[in-house]
């Protein structure tokens, strides 16, 4: 990972600090910036975890924060271009879950990322720890590929799958969504024997709360839902380890680790 910074002056009359951090609309790049007010005159500084087209970015950034701090409507026109936090997309979810008759986990996500659209699979970004995070807890090998990582999910009864069957969102910025539809989750829930769900991230957990939880109950479904952290590099205040230590702790209490066990020894 490439860190790479910049330094702005912004003229405001505001005398205050703030620290924020946004994901780009067109990439999973996150940028952290803060932003100390002096008189007439503030200095932001960012930083990218990915040094690709890092300039343009935090220009964009930097444009965007001075005017959300100026109080501007969200879509207002500074300096030439649209507010970020505006710029959202329409975007459908574009594949199916990945489970099968013998499942007992389910793990569910928001929306997947622009990487991952591309790529029509689950935590694609290379800065994502959610495979090496699984890999680690389940005491298997980091699968690199996705036929790799089919074959992980489901040799260890682990479907996977979204909340989100489609929203407008901005990038892969999670805070941003809005309009949101949830996939149906009735069938793969009614055809594999899932005894636990797992949201990742706090949107995905608040999502599946309002939009999927009170349809469950209606048909009948209740199956417990426990909420874990993002592995995204979004939440780069949680450390590969702790990500491992709360991921571990919440499979043991659902008793995945045990079906990772039979699988393995055959028993």
């Amino acid at each position: 990972m490439l860190s790479c910074g910049a330094a702005f002056s912004l003229r405001e009359a505001n005398d205050t600090e703030m620290k924020t951090t946004f994901t780009p609309y067109d990439s999973d790049d996150v940028l952290t910036a803060t932003v100390n007010g002096s008189g007439d005159e503030s200095k932001i500084t960012l930083s990218a975890q990915d040094s690709s087209n890092t300039g343009a970015r935090i220009m964009r950034f930097a444009t965007d924060l001075a005017a959300r701090r100026r109080g501007a409507k969200a879509g207002a026109v500074i300096g030439g271009e649209r507010t970020m936090w505006d710029m959202s997309e329409h975007v459908e979810h574009g594949f199916g879950p990945v489970w099968d008759s013998e499942s007992r986990i389910l793990i569910l996500g928001s929306m997947p990322s622009p990487k991952s659209r591309k790529a029509a699979f689950y935590y694609m970004h290379p800065q994502n720890r959610f495979w090496k995070v699984l890999a680690d807890v389940l005491g298997e090998e980091f699968p690199q590929t996705v036929e790799e990582r089919k074959r992980f999910l489901k040799r260890n009864h682990i479907a996977l799958w979204d909340v989100i069957e489609s929203c407008d969102i901005t990038g892969a910025s999670d805070a941003s969504i809005r309009n949101a539809t949830p996939n149906d989750l009735t069938p793969l829930l009614r055809d594999a024997p899932i005894a636990r769900i797992f949201t990742t991230g706090a949107k995905s957990a608040q999502l599946y709360r309002r939009l999927i939880e009170p349809r469950l109950a209606a048909t009948g479904i209740t199956i417990g839902m426990t909420p874990l952290p993002s592995t995204s590099p979004a939440n780069a205040s949680m450390r590969l380890p702790a990500l491992i230590e709360a991921y571990r702790l919440a499979f043991q209490s659902a008793g995945a680790l045990e079906m990772a066990d039979e699988t393995v020894t055959g028993l």
